[in-house]
């Protein structure tokens, strides 16, 4: 028995028709950049999430540095953050002169511990990123009350959580601004790399459609230093067709989570995701907390079980960041969970069979 981790293809094969077209169409058009599908799609996000503004780029990282170009961040600016994340979250934060400070996690979500960020505030501090972590988004409301309290903006990290929700709301209508990624593996994924940015301020929308576009408020003049960091149509085009489907493949993977955590719930030696009353996931990963990892995943690969990690080192102890200070120990539970966490396939179309074959082996 072989299974797929994400099952891209077949995803593919269920909507080859719509989507294939929808490319040919763009090729056919030679509208590559900025064509009718991108304002299509935007106008489609808006809806999706209640945001007011949703804006496309090209990439979850450029999200992330639109967000943050938008609200002024500038060297000697500190944002904090988690170290259990993937890097861009920080890097993105470093490669605008900033430093970003980490906040250890909350044991049982992964997120960011609230109740360890104010202590972190200093007359730098700038901004928070909360990351939405395997598709869960953070506390957002003791967030937002920190964020309220000190004057700072809140950036979320949604990467992974596209159609998660917090109190009955999406992750990408929370904070001052919310971002997420395209990346073919996500939840909601296109064919290539892709993202956005969302946000309720219009002043913040506009700003962050003109630092797309390399900072022009009209052709060749140039209000801010930007980037270029559209979305091409054809992701646009792909996702257009996407979108319309990902309210049953949110269904179907939280049914996928149901299913596995029934499956493994007896198993002592095994700790099971954790997802807060106050929140939905869109299941980006569905990982387990095990003690014998390495030769577990050994194991599991022999028997056609593919496994992944997110993530085996946490950002504080990685070498590019060494400049900031940390040490190991400094986040014990990032650490912890870093050399215990191990993802299982997660998709919509993983089957009860696939689920019971998995279980019966992961042992």
């Amino acid at each position: 028995m072989k299974i797929d981790f994400a099952n891209l293809q077949y995803q593919h094969e269920l909507y080859n028709n719509e989507i294939e077209e929808a490319i040919l169409n763009v090729a056919r058009n030679c509208n590559f950049i900025m064509g009718s599908e991108v304002q299509e799609l935007e106008k489609s996000l808006e809806d999706f999430t209640g945001a007011k503004y949703a804006i496309s780029c090209s990439s979850g990282t450029d999200a992330l540095i639109l967000a943050m170009m938008a609200l002024d961040i500038k060297p000697g600016d500190e944002i904090i953050t988690t170290p259990f994340t993937f890097i861009a979250t920080a890097e993105t934060i470093a490669l605008l002169g900033a430093t970003p400070v980490f906040v250890d996690i909350d044991e049982k979500t992964y997120n960011i511990d609230t109740s360890k960020i104010e202590e972190k505030i200093t007359p730098k501090t700038k901004a928070i990123i909360p990351v939405s972590l395997y598709g869960q988004p953070a506390d957002m409301e003791a967030i937002q009350t920190i964020a309220d309290n000190h004057n700072l903006k809140i950036i979320i990290d949604g990467a992974q959580s596209f159609g998660s929700t917090f109190n009955g709301k999406t992750d990408s209508n929370l904070g001052d601004i919310s971002t997420t990624s395209f990346f073919p593996a996500k939840p909601l994924g296109c064919y290539g790399d892709g993202g956005a940015v969302f946000t309720n301020d219009e002043k913040l929308a506009t700003k962050m459609k003109q630092l797309r576009v390399h900072g022009q408020n009209e052709r060749y003049y140039h209000k801010y230093i930007g980037i270029g960091g559209r979305l091409d149509t054809i992701q646009a085009a792909v996702l257009n067709v996407k979108l319309k489907y990902y309210k049953k493949d949110l269904s179907l993977r939280q049914e996928v989570a149901v299913k596995y955590t029934k499956s493994l719930e007896k198993k002592n030696d095994i700790v099971l995701p954790y997802v807060d009353d106050k929140a939905t996931s869109a299941w980006a990963q569905y990982s387990v907390r095990v003690k014998n990892r390495d030769s577990l995943q050994t194991k599991l690969k022999e028997v056609g079980i593919p496994t992944a990690v997110h993530y085996p080192m946490p950002l504080h102890l990685q070498e590019c960041f060494e400049y900031l200070g940390y040490k190991k120990g400094d986040f014990p539970i990032s650490e912890v969970v870093s050399n215990e966490i191990m993802s299982l396939p997660m998709n919509p179309y993983i089957s009860n069979e696939d689920i019971s074959y998995i279980s019966k082996e992961l042992i």
